[in-house]
Protein backbone atom coordinates (compact mmCIF):
# COMPACT_ATOMS: atom_id res chain seq x y z
CA UNK A 1 0.00 0.00 0.00
CA UNK A 2 1.43 3.95 -0.46
CA UNK A 3 2.08 4.74 2.77
CA UNK A 4 1.61 8.60 1.61
CA UNK A 5 -1.57 8.15 0.51
CA UNK A 6 -3.06 5.71 3.63
CA UNK A 7 -1.21 5.45 6.52
CA UNK A 8 -2.30 2.61 8.76
CA UNK A 9 0.29 3.37 11.44
CA UNK A 10 -2.27 4.07 14.52
CA UNK A 11 -3.20 0.78 16.41
CA UNK A 12 -7.03 1.83 18.36
CA UNK A 13 -8.15 -0.91 20.62
CA UNK A 14 -12.10 -0.88 20.85
CA UNK A 15 -14.12 -3.49 23.09
CA UNK A 16 -15.68 -5.83 20.94
CA UNK A 17 -19.07 -4.82 22.01
CA UNK A 18 -18.32 -1.41 19.67
CA UNK A 19 -19.48 -3.61 16.58
CA UNK A 20 -22.22 -4.97 18.59
CA UNK A 21 -25.54 -4.52 16.36
CA UNK A 22 -28.08 -2.75 17.82
CA UNK A 23 -30.79 -5.57 19.23
CA UNK A 24 -28.40 -8.37 19.45
CA UNK A 25 -26.89 -8.49 23.10
CA UNK A 26 -24.38 -11.20 22.20
CA UNK A 27 -20.57 -10.37 22.06
CA UNK A 28 -19.42 -8.80 19.19
CA UNK A 29 -22.38 -9.20 17.38
CA UNK A 30 -21.39 -10.79 14.03
CA UNK A 31 -17.66 -10.96 14.56
CA UNK A 32 -17.86 -13.14 17.91
CA UNK A 33 -16.27 -12.18 20.96
CA UNK A 34 -12.76 -10.95 22.14
CA UNK A 35 -11.29 -7.06 21.45
CA UNK A 36 -11.29 -5.72 17.72
CA UNK A 37 -8.17 -4.10 16.73
CA UNK A 38 -9.47 -0.80 14.16
CA UNK A 39 -7.21 0.80 12.01
CA UNK A 40 -7.48 4.73 11.99
CA UNK A 41 -5.35 6.72 9.15
CA UNK A 42 -4.21 9.88 8.36
CA UNK A 43 -6.92 10.26 5.79
CA UNK A 44 -9.72 9.35 8.16
CA UNK A 45 -13.08 11.96 9.21
CA UNK A 46 -14.62 12.06 12.46
CA UNK A 47 -15.52 8.66 14.06
CA UNK A 48 -12.73 7.03 12.06
CA UNK A 49 -14.45 6.98 8.53
CA UNK A 50 -11.90 6.63 5.96
CA UNK A 51 -12.14 9.13 3.31
CA UNK A 52 -10.98 8.23 -0.19
CA UNK A 53 -10.09 10.32 -3.04
CA UNK A 54 -12.79 11.74 -4.81
CA UNK A 55 -11.66 10.40 -7.93
CA UNK A 56 -11.86 7.31 -6.55
CA UNK A 57 -15.41 7.64 -5.30
CA UNK A 58 -15.88 9.34 -9.24
CA UNK A 59 -14.54 6.33 -10.55
CA UNK A 60 -17.09 4.51 -8.78
CA UNK A 61 -19.76 6.48 -9.90
CA UNK A 62 -19.12 6.39 -13.71
CA UNK A 63 -18.29 2.14 -13.41
CA UNK A 64 -21.88 1.70 -11.85
CA UNK A 65 -23.24 4.12 -14.40
CA UNK A 66 -22.18 2.49 -17.44
CA UNK A 67 -21.92 -1.37 -16.50
CA UNK A 68 -25.54 -0.72 -16.19
CA UNK A 69 -25.55 0.49 -19.51
CA UNK A 70 -23.91 -2.52 -20.63
CA UNK A 71 -26.14 -4.74 -18.91
CA UNK A 72 -29.28 -3.13 -20.22
CA UNK A 73 -28.53 -4.73 -23.76
CA UNK A 74 -29.36 -7.99 -22.21
CA UNK A 75 -32.77 -7.49 -21.02
CA UNK A 76 -36.05 -7.91 -23.05
CA UNK A 77 -33.28 -7.02 -26.33
CA UNK A 78 -32.64 -10.74 -26.46
CA UNK A 79 -35.54 -11.79 -26.99
CA UNK A 80 -36.35 -9.24 -29.59
CA UNK A 81 -32.85 -10.46 -31.61
CA UNK A 82 -33.19 -14.02 -31.46
CA UNK A 83 -36.72 -13.79 -32.87
CA UNK A 84 -35.42 -12.00 -35.42
CA UNK A 85 -33.01 -13.97 -36.17
CA UNK A 86 -35.43 -16.99 -36.86
CA UNK A 87 -35.34 -18.67 -33.32
CA UNK A 88 -38.76 -20.47 -31.75
CA UNK A 89 -39.70 -19.10 -28.71
CA UNK A 90 -38.97 -23.06 -26.94
CA UNK A 91 -35.26 -22.56 -28.19
CA UNK A 92 -35.09 -18.86 -26.84
CA UNK A 93 -37.04 -19.53 -23.70
CA UNK A 94 -34.30 -22.61 -23.23
CA UNK A 95 -31.29 -20.02 -23.51
CA UNK A 96 -32.82 -17.62 -20.85
CA UNK A 97 -33.24 -20.57 -18.24
CA UNK A 98 -30.38 -21.37 -18.88
CA UNK A 99 -29.17 -17.80 -18.18
CA UNK A 100 -31.29 -18.04 -15.33
CA UNK A 101 -30.68 -21.09 -13.51
CA UNK A 102 -26.41 -20.39 -13.86
CA UNK A 103 -27.76 -16.76 -11.98
CA UNK A 104 -29.13 -18.41 -9.43
CA UNK A 105 -26.51 -21.27 -8.39
CA UNK A 106 -23.86 -19.21 -9.09
CA UNK A 107 -24.75 -16.58 -6.37
CA UNK A 108 -23.07 -18.30 -3.57
CA UNK A 109 -20.18 -19.22 -5.31
CA UNK A 110 -19.97 -16.09 -7.21
CA UNK A 111 -19.58 -14.61 -3.35
CA UNK A 112 -16.81 -16.98 -2.29
CA UNK A 113 -14.50 -16.38 -5.21
CA UNK A 114 -14.77 -12.44 -4.54
CA UNK A 115 -14.38 -12.93 -0.52
CA UNK A 116 -10.95 -15.20 -1.78
CA UNK A 117 -9.80 -12.87 -4.27
CA UNK A 118 -6.85 -10.27 -3.41
CA UNK A 119 -8.31 -7.35 -5.69
CA UNK A 120 -11.74 -6.20 -6.08
CA UNK A 121 -11.22 -4.14 -9.12
CA UNK A 122 -9.25 -7.60 -11.07
CA UNK A 123 -12.35 -9.49 -10.49
CA UNK A 124 -14.78 -6.79 -11.47
CA UNK A 125 -12.47 -6.22 -14.82
CA UNK A 126 -12.27 -9.24 -15.71
CA UNK A 127 -16.28 -10.09 -15.37
CA UNK A 128 -17.09 -6.73 -17.62
CA UNK A 129 -14.15 -8.14 -19.80
CA UNK A 130 -16.77 -11.04 -20.21
CA UNK A 131 -19.93 -9.71 -20.34
CA UNK A 132 -18.58 -7.47 -22.85
CA UNK A 133 -17.25 -10.85 -25.17
CA UNK A 134 -20.79 -12.01 -24.56
CA UNK A 135 -22.62 -9.51 -25.97
CA UNK A 136 -20.10 -9.41 -28.98
CA UNK A 137 -20.81 -13.30 -29.51
CA UNK A 138 -24.55 -12.80 -29.79
CA UNK A 139 -23.64 -9.99 -32.48
CA UNK A 140 -21.51 -12.34 -34.86
CA UNK A 141 -22.57 -15.48 -34.33
CA UNK A 142 -26.23 -15.86 -33.23
CA UNK A 143 -26.26 -19.76 -33.76
CA UNK A 144 -27.35 -22.24 -30.99
CA UNK A 145 -24.32 -22.84 -29.16
CA UNK A 146 -22.32 -19.31 -29.02
CA UNK A 147 -25.66 -18.22 -28.02
CA UNK A 148 -26.08 -20.41 -24.86
CA UNK A 149 -22.11 -20.22 -24.21
CA UNK A 150 -22.52 -16.49 -24.14
CA UNK A 151 -25.39 -16.38 -21.81
CA UNK A 152 -23.97 -18.60 -19.59
CA UNK A 153 -20.50 -16.80 -19.41
CA UNK A 154 -22.68 -13.42 -19.24
CA UNK A 155 -24.66 -14.85 -16.00
CA UNK A 156 -21.54 -15.80 -14.31
CA UNK A 157 -19.73 -13.02 -14.92
CA UNK A 158 -22.97 -10.98 -13.38
CA UNK A 159 -22.71 -13.25 -9.81
CA UNK A 160 -19.18 -11.81 -9.26
CA UNK A 161 -20.26 -8.38 -10.60
CA UNK A 162 -22.94 -7.29 -7.65
CA UNK A 163 -20.97 -8.76 -4.69
CA UNK A 164 -17.81 -6.88 -5.93
CA UNK A 165 -18.95 -3.18 -6.36
CA UNK A 166 -20.64 -3.87 -3.18
CA UNK A 167 -16.85 -4.88 -1.78
CA UNK A 168 -15.20 -2.12 -3.55
CA UNK A 169 -17.66 0.05 -1.99
CA UNK A 170 -17.21 -1.07 1.64
CA UNK A 171 -13.26 -1.42 1.19
CA UNK A 172 -13.31 2.65 -0.55
CA UNK A 173 -15.65 3.84 2.45
CA UNK A 174 -15.84 1.72 5.49
CA UNK A 175 -19.03 -0.05 7.31
CA UNK A 176 -19.85 3.34 8.84
CA UNK A 177 -20.51 5.48 5.75
CA UNK A 178 -21.77 2.44 3.58
CA UNK A 179 -25.17 3.50 3.46
CA UNK A 180 -24.85 6.48 1.59
CA UNK A 181 -22.25 5.24 -0.46
CA UNK A 182 -24.77 2.65 -1.79
CA UNK A 183 -27.54 5.22 -2.43
CA UNK A 184 -24.87 6.53 -4.57
CA UNK A 185 -24.63 3.44 -6.33
CA UNK A 186 -28.57 2.72 -6.83
CA UNK A 187 -28.78 6.16 -8.41
CA UNK A 188 -26.13 6.10 -11.07
CA UNK A 189 -27.26 2.22 -11.94
CA UNK A 190 -30.83 3.65 -11.93
CA UNK A 191 -29.82 6.38 -14.52
CA UNK A 192 -27.53 4.01 -16.17
CA UNK A 193 -30.71 1.36 -17.06
CA UNK A 194 -32.38 4.50 -18.24
CA UNK A 195 -30.08 6.14 -20.39
CA UNK A 196 -28.94 2.52 -21.72
CA UNK A 197 -32.51 1.82 -22.35
CA UNK A 198 -33.03 4.63 -24.47
CA UNK A 199 -29.72 4.43 -26.39
CA UNK A 200 -30.53 1.05 -27.46
CA UNK A 201 -33.69 1.07 -27.88
CA UNK A 202 -33.37 3.99 -30.58
CA UNK A 203 -30.39 2.14 -32.22
CA UNK A 204 -32.22 -0.99 -32.35
CA UNK A 205 -35.16 1.03 -33.87
CA UNK A 206 -32.47 3.00 -36.14
CA UNK A 207 -30.42 0.47 -37.11
CA UNK A 208 -31.23 -3.23 -36.30
CA UNK A 209 -31.56 -5.32 -33.19
CA UNK A 210 -28.30 -6.87 -33.19
CA UNK A 211 -26.84 -3.02 -33.08
CA UNK A 212 -27.83 -2.90 -29.28
CA UNK A 213 -25.63 -5.71 -28.23
CA UNK A 214 -22.65 -4.04 -30.53
CA UNK A 215 -23.39 -0.92 -28.23
CA UNK A 216 -23.15 -3.36 -25.15
CA UNK A 217 -19.58 -4.24 -26.11
CA UNK A 218 -18.84 -0.77 -26.65
CA UNK A 219 -19.64 0.56 -23.35
CA UNK A 220 -17.78 -1.93 -21.89
CA UNK A 221 -14.17 -0.03 -22.79
CA UNK A 222 -15.72 3.41 -20.90
CA UNK A 223 -16.57 0.82 -18.09
CA UNK A 224 -13.12 -0.67 -17.70
CA UNK A 225 -11.57 2.84 -17.87
CA UNK A 226 -13.94 4.18 -14.97
CA UNK A 227 -13.06 1.22 -12.70
CA UNK A 228 -9.09 1.96 -13.62
CA UNK A 229 -10.32 5.20 -11.96
CA UNK A 230 -10.35 3.90 -8.31
CA UNK A 231 -7.06 3.53 -6.56
CA UNK A 232 -6.46 -0.23 -6.03
CA UNK A 233 -4.35 1.08 -2.43
CA UNK A 234 -7.56 2.30 -1.22
CA UNK A 235 -9.97 -0.03 -1.37
CA UNK A 236 -9.04 -1.77 2.01
CA UNK A 237 -9.16 -5.90 0.69
CA UNK A 238 -9.47 -6.70 4.49
CA UNK A 239 -12.38 -4.61 4.84
CA UNK A 240 -13.66 -5.28 1.52
CA UNK A 241 -14.12 -8.76 2.81
CA UNK A 242 -15.93 -7.90 5.88
CA UNK A 243 -13.07 -8.92 8.06
CA UNK A 244 -11.54 -6.97 10.94
CA UNK A 245 -8.14 -7.15 12.79
CA UNK A 246 -8.05 -8.80 16.05
CA UNK A 247 -5.03 -9.21 18.98
CA UNK A 248 -5.62 -13.32 17.82
CA UNK A 249 -6.95 -15.40 15.55
CA UNK A 250 -10.70 -16.04 16.28
CA UNK A 251 -11.77 -19.15 14.02
CA UNK A 252 -14.77 -19.34 15.54
CA UNK A 253 -15.77 -15.71 14.57
CA UNK A 254 -14.59 -16.00 11.20
CA UNK A 255 -16.41 -19.69 10.47
CA UNK A 256 -18.60 -19.87 7.33
CA UNK A 257 -20.62 -22.11 9.87
CA UNK A 258 -20.96 -19.33 12.14
CA UNK A 259 -22.13 -16.77 9.18
CA UNK A 260 -24.65 -18.94 7.89
CA UNK A 261 -26.12 -19.71 11.21
CA UNK A 262 -26.56 -16.15 12.06
CA UNK A 263 -30.33 -15.31 12.83
CA UNK A 264 -30.30 -11.94 11.03
CA UNK A 265 -28.68 -13.13 8.06
CA UNK A 266 -32.08 -16.18 7.87
CA UNK A 267 -34.66 -14.04 8.72
CA UNK A 268 -33.11 -11.16 5.95
CA UNK A 269 -32.97 -13.98 3.46
CA UNK A 270 -36.34 -15.14 4.09
CA UNK A 271 -37.66 -11.86 3.71
CA UNK A 272 -36.09 -10.54 0.29
CA UNK A 273 -37.77 -13.99 -0.86
CA UNK A 274 -40.84 -12.97 0.32
CA UNK A 275 -39.98 -9.29 -1.27
CA UNK A 276 -39.11 -10.90 -4.49
CA UNK A 277 -41.85 -13.62 -4.28
CA UNK A 278 -44.75 -10.56 -3.96
CA UNK A 279 -42.53 -8.74 -6.68
CA UNK A 280 -40.95 -10.48 -9.36
CA UNK A 281 -44.11 -11.02 -11.14
CA UNK A 282 -46.51 -7.72 -10.56
CA UNK A 283 -45.12 -5.54 -13.86
CA UNK A 284 -45.33 -8.77 -16.16
CA UNK A 285 -48.56 -9.50 -14.92
CA UNK A 286 -49.76 -5.83 -15.33
CA UNK A 287 -48.26 -5.46 -18.72
CA UNK A 288 -51.22 -8.36 -19.85
CA UNK A 289 -53.95 -6.34 -18.39
CA UNK A 290 -52.72 -3.33 -19.91
CA UNK A 291 -52.48 -4.72 -23.45
CA UNK A 292 -55.97 -6.27 -22.80
CA UNK A 293 -57.30 -3.06 -22.20
CA UNK A 294 -55.54 -0.51 -23.98
CA UNK A 295 -53.38 -2.73 -27.18
CA UNK A 296 -52.76 0.53 -28.78
CA UNK A 297 -51.04 2.69 -26.10
CA UNK A 298 -49.72 -0.68 -24.12
CA UNK A 299 -46.19 -0.07 -25.40
CA UNK A 300 -45.99 3.58 -24.67
CA UNK A 301 -47.64 2.63 -21.52
CA UNK A 302 -45.07 -0.06 -20.41
CA UNK A 303 -42.27 2.31 -20.78
CA UNK A 304 -43.76 5.07 -18.45
CA UNK A 305 -44.42 1.99 -16.04
CA UNK A 306 -40.27 0.90 -16.20
CA UNK A 307 -39.67 4.46 -16.27
CA UNK A 308 -41.19 5.87 -13.57
CA UNK A 309 -39.66 3.53 -10.69
CA UNK A 310 -36.03 4.03 -12.36
CA UNK A 311 -36.53 8.18 -11.75
CA UNK A 312 -38.19 7.47 -8.50
CA UNK A 313 -35.12 5.12 -7.63
CA UNK A 314 -32.16 7.57 -8.70
CA UNK A 315 -33.92 10.86 -6.70
CA UNK A 316 -34.36 8.57 -3.45
CA UNK A 317 -31.46 6.26 -3.39
CA UNK A 318 -28.81 8.55 -1.59
CA UNK A 319 -31.70 9.91 0.93
CA UNK A 320 -32.35 6.44 1.64
CA UNK A 321 -29.24 5.70 2.67
CA UNK A 322 -28.52 8.51 4.44
CA UNK A 323 -31.81 7.55 6.18
CA UNK A 324 -30.50 4.25 7.27
CA UNK A 325 -27.82 5.51 9.74
CA UNK A 326 -30.23 8.05 11.02
CA UNK A 327 -33.33 6.12 11.66
CA UNK A 328 -31.99 2.49 11.33
CA UNK A 329 -32.47 -0.07 8.83
CA UNK A 330 -35.98 -1.60 9.93
CA UNK A 331 -38.33 1.89 9.56
CA UNK A 332 -37.08 1.83 6.05
CA UNK A 333 -37.81 -1.72 5.63
CA UNK A 334 -40.98 -1.77 6.93
CA UNK A 335 -41.64 1.34 3.94
CA UNK A 336 -40.30 -0.83 1.19
CA UNK A 337 -43.06 -3.59 2.12
CA UNK A 338 -45.81 -1.27 2.87
CA UNK A 339 -45.09 0.80 -0.53
CA UNK A 340 -44.94 -3.50 -2.50
CA UNK A 341 -48.40 -4.44 -0.62
CA UNK A 342 -50.15 -1.20 -1.51
CA UNK A 343 -49.18 -1.42 -4.89
CA UNK A 344 -50.60 -4.95 -5.49
CA UNK A 345 -53.85 -3.99 -3.63
CA UNK A 346 -53.86 -1.20 -6.55
CA UNK A 347 -53.35 -3.11 -9.20
CA UNK A 348 -56.24 -5.10 -8.32
CA UNK A 349 -58.37 -2.29 -7.80
CA UNK A 350 -57.73 0.01 -10.42
CA UNK A 351 -59.04 -0.14 -14.12
CA UNK A 352 -58.08 2.61 -16.02
CA UNK A 353 -54.67 1.65 -17.47
CA UNK A 354 -53.15 5.54 -17.32
CA UNK A 355 -53.62 5.52 -13.38
CA UNK A 356 -51.81 2.02 -13.45
CA UNK A 357 -48.56 4.19 -14.51
CA UNK A 358 -49.04 6.42 -11.48
CA UNK A 359 -49.02 2.98 -9.25
CA UNK A 360 -45.87 2.06 -10.26
CA UNK A 361 -44.38 5.05 -8.42
CA UNK A 362 -44.74 2.76 -5.43
CA UNK A 363 -42.38 0.20 -6.93
CA UNK A 364 -39.85 3.16 -7.03
CA UNK A 365 -40.15 3.02 -3.61
CA UNK A 366 -40.06 -0.53 -3.03
CA UNK A 367 -36.91 -0.43 -5.34
CA UNK A 368 -35.36 2.80 -3.89
CA UNK A 369 -35.38 1.10 -0.05
CA UNK A 370 -34.02 -2.61 -0.91
CA UNK A 371 -31.58 -1.58 -3.65
CA UNK A 372 -29.84 -0.01 -0.71
CA UNK A 373 -31.33 -2.05 2.18
CA UNK A 374 -29.79 -5.51 0.62
CA UNK A 375 -26.44 -4.74 0.37
CA UNK A 376 -26.27 -2.62 3.72
CA UNK A 377 -27.68 -5.06 5.80
CA UNK A 378 -25.88 -7.89 4.50
CA UNK A 379 -23.01 -5.93 6.12
CA UNK A 380 -24.06 -5.20 8.97
CA UNK A 381 -24.27 -8.59 9.60
CA UNK A 382 -21.45 -10.41 8.11
CA UNK A 383 -18.60 -7.41 8.80
CA UNK A 384 -16.26 -9.12 11.26
CA UNK A 385 -17.11 -12.36 9.40
CA UNK A 386 -14.20 -12.01 6.88
CA UNK A 387 -17.63 -13.50 4.27
CA UNK A 388 -19.23 -10.54 3.12
CA UNK A 389 -19.70 -11.25 -0.18
CA UNK A 390 -20.34 -15.19 0.83
CA UNK A 391 -23.22 -13.61 2.78
CA UNK A 392 -24.24 -11.29 -0.47
CA UNK A 393 -24.26 -14.70 -2.13
CA UNK A 394 -26.80 -16.36 0.11
CA UNK A 395 -29.09 -13.24 0.08
CA UNK A 396 -28.59 -13.45 -3.81
CA UNK A 397 -29.92 -17.19 -3.90
CA UNK A 398 -32.91 -16.36 -1.74
CA UNK A 399 -33.73 -13.41 -4.06
CA UNK A 400 -33.19 -15.28 -7.05
CA UNK A 401 -35.53 -18.52 -6.05
CA UNK A 402 -38.14 -15.64 -4.88
CA UNK A 403 -38.50 -14.27 -8.13
CA UNK A 404 -38.96 -17.09 -10.31
CA UNK A 405 -41.25 -19.01 -8.25
CA UNK A 406 -43.22 -15.36 -8.61
CA UNK A 407 -43.57 -15.39 -12.25
CA UNK A 408 -44.68 -19.10 -12.36
CA UNK A 409 -47.37 -19.04 -9.05
CA UNK A 410 -48.66 -15.82 -10.05
CA UNK A 411 -49.50 -16.85 -13.63
CA UNK A 412 -50.99 -20.13 -12.64
CA UNK A 413 -53.32 -18.17 -10.29
CA UNK A 414 -54.14 -15.22 -13.03
CA UNK A 415 -55.42 -18.21 -15.29
CA UNK A 416 -56.90 -20.39 -13.31
CA UNK A 417 -59.08 -17.09 -10.78
CA UNK A 418 -57.64 -14.08 -12.68
CA UNK A 419 -55.85 -11.02 -12.80
CA UNK A 420 -57.14 -9.38 -9.99
CA UNK A 421 -57.05 -12.41 -7.41
CA UNK A 422 -53.21 -12.56 -8.39
CA UNK A 423 -52.95 -9.40 -7.69
CA UNK A 424 -54.61 -9.75 -4.48
CA UNK A 425 -52.44 -12.76 -3.34
CA UNK A 426 -49.32 -10.76 -3.82
CA UNK A 427 -50.50 -8.59 -1.87
CA UNK A 428 -51.14 -10.71 0.61
CA UNK A 429 -47.35 -12.30 0.48
CA UNK A 430 -45.77 -8.52 0.99
CA UNK A 431 -47.77 -8.20 3.82
CA UNK A 432 -46.46 -11.60 5.04
CA UNK A 433 -42.97 -10.10 4.58
CA UNK A 434 -44.24 -7.03 6.24
CA UNK A 435 -45.07 -8.90 9.15
CA UNK A 436 -41.82 -10.95 9.32
CA UNK A 437 -39.90 -7.32 9.32
CA UNK A 438 -42.03 -5.92 12.07
CA UNK A 439 -42.41 -9.39 14.33
CA UNK A 440 -39.05 -10.72 14.35
CA UNK A 441 -36.07 -9.10 12.25
CA UNK A 442 -33.62 -7.09 14.42
CA UNK A 443 -32.09 -3.78 13.52
CA UNK A 444 -28.45 -4.42 12.42
CA UNK A 445 -27.38 -0.55 12.01
CA UNK A 446 -24.03 -0.29 13.78
CA UNK A 447 -22.62 2.75 15.50
CA UNK A 448 -19.27 3.93 15.90
CA UNK A 449 -17.95 3.80 19.09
Amino acid sequence: MNTKRYRRSILVARPSNSFDRSGDNRPGGASGGGNVVSLVSDRAGSGGKPIPSRQSLRGLDWFIFFLADVQTGFGPFIAVYLTTQKWTQVEIGFVLSIAGLVALIGQVPGGAIVDAARSERLMAAFAVATIGAAALSYAARPIFPVVVAAATLHAAASCVLGPAIAAISLGLVGPFAIGERLGRNARFASLGNGTAAAVMGTAGYLLSSRSVFLVSFMLAIPTLLALARIHEDEVDVARAHGEVLRPEPDPKATSVLTLVRQRPLLIFACSVLLLQLANAAMLPLMAGVVTTRSSQWAPVLIAACIIVPQAIVALMSPSVGRKAQAWGRRPLLLIGFAALAIRGLLFATVHDPYLLVAVQAFDGITAAVFSVMVPLIVADIAFGSGHFNLAQGIVGTAVGIGASLSTVLAGYVSDKFGSNVAFMGLAGVAALGLAMIWLVMPETRRTAA
